[in-house]
């Protein structure tokens, strides 16, 4: 089978460009030939180096570094993403069976859906965030630090003043979702979501959009190793970009409260607050030193995101390691959480997190967490080789639908067919 993956950099500037790399990566390891087409220039990941993937950079602009008027033009609709993706894919030296796209926000903009659309493969689209309906992406108030709750694109929602940057640039971000709109067309979509809590989420605010919607884990590439022993540890450690709506402020105050320090291996606007509740910074680090420290340094991982997070892999990384896991009751990754055996589901709030760490100093149930989130993450791991069969097994069942809608047979896929490989 040959694979088209779609995804704005070919290194992890953040969630979906990591899931679109490593899918290449296990594709190619299961035997797939990829065609790996990343809008930007910028950094290669090592995982793209297989002889089964072929790397295509299309040389866009990433839509942040253009002055403020060609960025709000091209963030709504990119002719020129449009144009080198159709040449780009004309030049492939063999005929594609699937294509799929991992995000469009920064460079491709909606105008290469109408290109990926017209190709005689199938189309998946994973929804890594919430752009499909949102204009922000994120679901998120930034005026209020809360969810939203209105209807995207209603009257309501083109009126709040939600952008984390402003005004204007909630227009140009309308403007973009009126465009995607438009551009997804009459025909249903093929849609994967990475956990239960996004899919339902989004079913409800694309209700009458025709979607099809699947579930597939995003792979998490941890060793199977012997379980970390957390109770040797002395801090709740966060890992990840520190901002508001990730809740890294809830996890300093709540430690101080708690009275137990605060590891924070990330970077973002929240540091000099961070800083001054106490908390100790780090900075970004390698998957590999992140792994270690967190093997050393952590009682627990804690994400107490404030947003409707589809993930994060913190989470996962965490549990597969034998590392009790905190996880905002918002946050998709709560659902791998076993509340009171493997860590806590919590609601994003300084106190009932403070609450929370108090349990952590308790090192017995520490230990009990740990030993018991190692073992249950591990039945049934999300492995990249898991991820990769499954995306094999949908890809699959679209080329046959396709066939046999093409043969003038009535092909039916239901909704939901992957999700039984990954759980």
């Amino acid at each position: 089978m040959h694979v088209v993956i779609l995804a704005e950099f070919a290194a992890a500037s953040g969630g979906a460009e990591k899931v679109a790399v490593e899918s290449a990566r296990g594709l190619a390891e299961a035997g797939a030939r990829v065609s790996f087409i990343q809008a930007v220039d910028g950094p290669v990941d090592p995982l793209l180096d297989h002889p089964g993937v072929q790397r295509i950079a299309l040389g866009l602009p990433d839509v942040w570094s253009l002055p403020a008027w060609r960025g709000a033009v091209s963030g709504i609709w990119n002719g020129e993403a449009a144009r080198r993706l159709t040449v780009a894919l004309a030049a492939l030296p063999e005929p594609v069976d699937c294509l799929h796209l991992h995000q469009w926000s920064r460079a491709f903009s909606p105008a290469v859906l109408p290109v990926l659309l017209a190709q005689s493969a199938p189309l998946v689209l994973t929804l890594h965030d919430y752009f499909m309906a949102c204009p922000n992406g994120v679901y998120y108030r930034f005026d209020r630090d809360e969810p939203c709750a209105l209807r995207p694109m209603s009257a309501a929602c083109l009126a709040a003043p939600c952008d984390p940057k402003s005004r204007l640039h909630k227009a140009v971000r309308v403007g973009r979702a009126g465009a995607l709109r438009i551009a997804a067309g009459a025909e249903p979509l093929d849609v994967i979501h990475v956990c239960d809590a996004s899919r339902g989420r989004m079913a409800e605010m694309l209700a009458g959009r025709p979607l099809r919607h699947y579930r597939i884990d995003n792979p998490v590439r941890v060793a199977h190793d012997t379980p970390a022993e957390p109770e040797r540890g002395d801090a709740v450690a966060y890992v990840g970009r520190l901002t508001a709506e990730k809740g890294a402020d809830l996890v300093a105050e709540a430690a101080r409260r708690a009275g137990l320090p605060a590891l924070f291996i990330g970077a973002g606007p929240l540091e000099d607050f961070l800083r001054a509740q106490g908390a100790e910074i780090i900075g970004w680090r390698s998957p590999a030193e992140v792994a270690a420290i967190l093997r050393v340094r952590a009682r627990a991982v804690c994400a107490p995101s404030r947003w409707y997070e589809t993930g994060p892999l913190t989470i996962y990384e965490a549990l597969a390691q034998g590392i009790p896991a905190i996880a905002s009751n918002r946050s998709g990754a709560a659902e791998k959480v076993r509340h009171g055996e493997t860590g806590l589901v919590v609601e994003p709030e300084a106190g009932a997190l403070a609450e929370v760490f108090r349990v952590l100093k308790d090192d017995a149930v520490v230990a009990r967490f740990g030993r018991a989130a190692h073992a249950a993450y591990w039945q049934a791991p999300p492995t990249l080789g898991a991820h990769a069969r499954a995306l094999l097994e949908l890809y699959r069942r679209l080329v046959d639908e396709t066939s046999e809608r093409r043969s003038g047979r009535n092909g039916n896929l239901n909704e939901g067919t992957a999700v039984a490989a990954m759980q």
